[in-house]
């Protein structure tokens, strides 16, 4: 473990901290149990993006390479996956949450 990979997750989890007070303190003022849904969904994946980049500078401050052509860090490829869905669910909800207009209701 290096001190440089720790002081970097520990700087995106502040990040992710403030992103988290930030947002929940902003007020949305939805017509509908969809919006408020998709407001979640977009500050879920917009704050959930710090952390899991956090997570990923703990995980290769965790691991070691010693220099095998396999190292312990493929044991965690599946975790690139979370950032990117991450990234998914707030440019959707975003993309939706924008798009909808005010007769949209069911």
């Amino acid at each position: 473990m290096t001190g440089a990979e720790i002081g970097i997750a520990a700087l995106f989890a502040l990040g992710g901290l403030r992103s988290l007070w930030r947002w929940t303190r902003r007020r949305f003022e939805g017509t509908d149990v969809v919006d408020h849904l998709l407001y979640a969904l977009f500050v879920t994946g917009r704050v959930g993006l710090w952390f899991a980049f956090a997570g990923l500078f703990v995980i290769y401050a965790a691991t070691s390479l010693d220099g095998r052509p396999t190292s312990e860090l493929d044991r965690f490829r599946w975790y690139l996956i979370v950032p990117i869905a991450l990234a998914a669910v707030q440019f959707a909800a975003g993309y939706f949450l924008g798009n909808r207009s005010p007769g949209d209701e069911a």
